[in-house]
């Protein structure tokens, strides 16, 4: 027997191993997304960005969705927490989009990371999940750290930063719509129109924006970040689905590492202690959170 629970931890170490490879692809995958369109950014304005990019990864995720069969009537998916969702992807993606153009990338991203403690206050606050006083103390420390990374009232403060908060606080409206979506829906047919929609928001504000014709390069820079995306969300769903779970997530956090070699490898970007200080603090308040509802499983 002590050979079999030998050879049993043996392979959940090496399904681990590779559910932690996987993680770490599927972050580097999202900030290389990122890094793609923030290079578009450069001449090509947020509204024209969302709507070629959402065009091409509607366009892929339907064709995925008629091969596997996943499709509901539209009527079925204007139910009132699809809408929600769908409100905070739109809300979240223009909003984080407007920030990651005018700040540098490892900031945004760090500033990100404070969505799972802001989805523990939501779930709180709005469903009456019970949150104890060690979750709620590090959803403050959490916060705080969001704080010191965008220093509002310093001379340096960049007002954009504001931007990336309103985007955290829609990642909860649409994390915490989804939690409520009936479980007869199929992902995919959530994903579509969540897609479609976005990029409809694109055009929408081409009456505001200078639209430019894009070049060839830039198609393929934004094609290949709507696959980027695709390929970390379906490695993710690898990662989370076998192994460990709690010892695969936290290796999420690494996407903060991806986000700061991105930024100084393409524009020199190197975060000040401050930022640093304040990105250790939202990453340590993370963990200790989930460490914490595994805790309680």
């Amino acid at each position: 027997m002590a050979c079999e629970r030998t050879g049993s931890e043996r392979a959940m170490a090496a399904e681990n191993a590779r559910n932690i490879v996987a993680v770490l692809v599927a972050m580097g995958a999202l900030v290389l997304n990122d890094t793609l369109v923030k290079l578009v950014a450069a001449r090509l304005p947020i509204g024209e960005i969302i709507f070629i990019r959402g065009g091409i990864a509607t366009a892929v995720i339907s064709l995925i969705a008629w091969q596997q069969g996943a499709h509901l009537p539209w009527r079925q998916l204007c139910e009132r927490f699809v809408v929600l969702r769908l409100v905070g992807e739109v809300g979240a993606m223009f909003f984080f989009l407007s920030a990651l153009f005018r700040m540098p990338i490892g900031t945004v991203t760090a500033i990100m990371q404070a969505i799972p403690l802001a989805v523990t206050a939501g779930a709180a606050l709005f469903f009456a999940e019970p949150v104890g006083w060690r979750r709620w103390l590090a959803t403050a420390i959490g916060f705080l750290g969001v704080l010191v990374i965008i220093r509002p009232g310093a001379a340096d403060f960049n007002v954009w930063a504001l931007s990336a908060v309103a985007a955290i606080a829609f990642v909860t409206l649409r994390d915490l719509a989804t939690r409520r979506i009936e479980g007869h829906i199929p992902s995919l047919s959530i994903t579509i129109p969540t897609a479609a929609a976005a990029s409809l928001f694109g055009l929408a504000l081409w009456p505001v924006e200078h639209w430019s014709a894009p070049t060839l390069g830039e198609v393929v820079m934004l094609g290949g970040a709507a696959l980027l995306i695709l390929v970390a969300y379906f490695l993710m769903i690898v990662a989370m689905r076998g192994g460990e779970v709690a010892v695969v997530a936290p290796f999420r956090y690494s996407i903060v590492l991806w986000a700061l070699a991105a930024g100084f490898v393409v524009w020199g970007e190197v975060p000040d202690a401050p930022a640093l200080a304040g990105t250790a603090l939202v990453i340590a308040a993370g963990l200790y959170t989930f460490w914490r509802e595994r805790a309680r499983d």
